[in-house]
């Protein structure tokens, strides 16, 4: 196991948290290279001989150090933004593994691409298309294309983390995708490398992608008749994590499933993984400032808010909260919620534990999206973010300072 009690006391990794805590400001991150390694190798290990590219999902969490771990493995990168760009080649990615998606690229993140040769622009729409054959054409260069089709098909997931439905913002409907790629393959400034879909993210079951897939490969030998053949088929990411001690997908079946599928064509895989790399290597670290005790509730105050943790509040996520201190004292229903100036400013609700006023607590399972939607709300500093490596804590994210928050801000009254 990678978190359990040793005498009573919580250890992640096999370090002490209860000493880690007391020697660092609360609340942090903490993370496990170990597990981000061991998912990671799971899915590349899965593909054996076939021709594969592991583009891990930025926007999961985008600490540098985390990508340059990544990086050093030889993952990929799947990107949503220039920022996100920056970071992946700032931590040593190579762009020629890097897949831009996203329903909204910009012009100048679309120039910042092209200048730095990623792999693929997963695109969405015609009106992207046309801008990048215009800007590719202007710049004298060939953008490698794949189009996200939208195989609208039902995933058991809340709403808000679907993306392949029809009423989506992404992909595009199957009804048209012919017509584009073949008004693809005459633009002057586009190469169509591939083709690209993504049905949603905490996904808890193999058949989505399988129905998805058989979809997506009868439009692939569609083109391939038209003569437009490909270069590479991307399934996207989404497989789920276990929150609540609920069964996940074996990332080797997945696989062994997907390549089963794709028979014999010569069709290089791509992949997103985001959370399934992550999201169980994260630990959030609070300390209780109070407890509070009312006529109808008991709350458990903490350090650490919706500003640190969005995920409860957002789509009403459940993450396991645990002491660090192990106690034989009888349990009781508490509310966990944060010092932020909202009722939905909660971390999770009638949990049962044991504690005091300065003990501390950890949340499970935050590995992803969990600092990357942190903010300043309230006047409140981004927090620490730690990682062990080597049987060491080492900091890989300084916590804010008040200047730094309010450093921008420009006083003119």
């Amino acid at each position: 196991m990678t978190i359990d009690y040793k005498q009573d006391i919580l250890h992640f990794d096999n370090n002490n948290i209860l000493e880690i805590a007391k020697s660092r400001q609360t609340p942090f991150y903490l993370y496990s290279e170990s597990i981000i390694k061991n998912n990671y190798n799971s899915y590349s290990e899965s593909f054996g001989d076939h021709s594969h590219n592991i583009c891990y999902s930025v926007k999961a969490n985008s600490n540098l150090s985390i990508l340059s771990l990544l990086a050093k493995l030889g993952s990929g990168f799947d990107i949503v933004s220039g920022g996100e760009l920056t970071r992946v080649l700032t931590a040593g990615g190579d762009p020629s593994k890097i897949v831009f998606s996203g329903v909204g690229k910009t012009q100048e993140e679309i120039i910042q691409a092209l200048d730095n040769n990623i792999m693929c622009f997963n695109v969405e729409s015609k009106d992207e298309l046309n801008t990048i054959n215009k800007i590719a054409k202007q710049k004298n260069k060939k953008a490698n294309i794949s189009f996200r089709v939208n195989p609208a098909i039902n995933v058991n997931t809340h709403p808000y983390i679907t993306t392949g439905m029809r009423d989506n913002k992404f992909g595009i409907d199957q009804s048209d995708i012919l017509s584009l790629y073949k008004d693809a393959s005459m633009l002057d400034g586009i190469s169509i490398a591939g083709i690209d879909f993504h049905i949603g993210s905490q996904i808890m079951e193999l058949e989505p992608y399988l129905e998805s897939l058989v979809k997506i490969i009868a439009i692939v030998d569609d083109l391939d008749a038209c003569g437009i053949p490909l270069k590479h088929i991307d399934i996207g990411g989404g497989l789920g994590i276990s929150y609540e001690g609920e069964p996940i997908v074996d990332k080797s079946l997945y696989i062994s499933e997907i390549i089963k599928i794709i028979g014999n064509r010569k069709l290089s895989l791509v992949i997103e993984p985001g959370r399934s790399i992550v999201g169980e290597a994260g630990l959030l670290i609070t300390k209780i400032i109070n407890i509070k005790e009312s006529s109808t509730k008991s709350f458990v105050i903490t350090d650490a808010g919706m500003n640190d943790m969005l995920r409860p509040p957002l789509y009403e996520a459940f993450h396991s909260i645990i002491e660090v201190v192990n106690t034989s004292t009888p349990k009781t229903s508490y509310d966990v919620v944060g010092p932020i100036c909202e009722t939905a400013d909660f971390l999770g609700k009638d949990r049962k534990l044991s504690v005091s006023q300065g003990d501390f607590l950890a949340v499970e399972n935050v590995g992803a999206y969990g600092f990357v939607l942190a903010s300043n709300y309230n006047t409140r500093p981004k927090i620490d973010e730690y990682i062990i490596s080597n049987n060491k804590v080492n900091k890989i994210r300084k916590r804010d300072t008040i200047d730094q928050i309010l450093e921008n801000e420009i006083k003119f009254l």
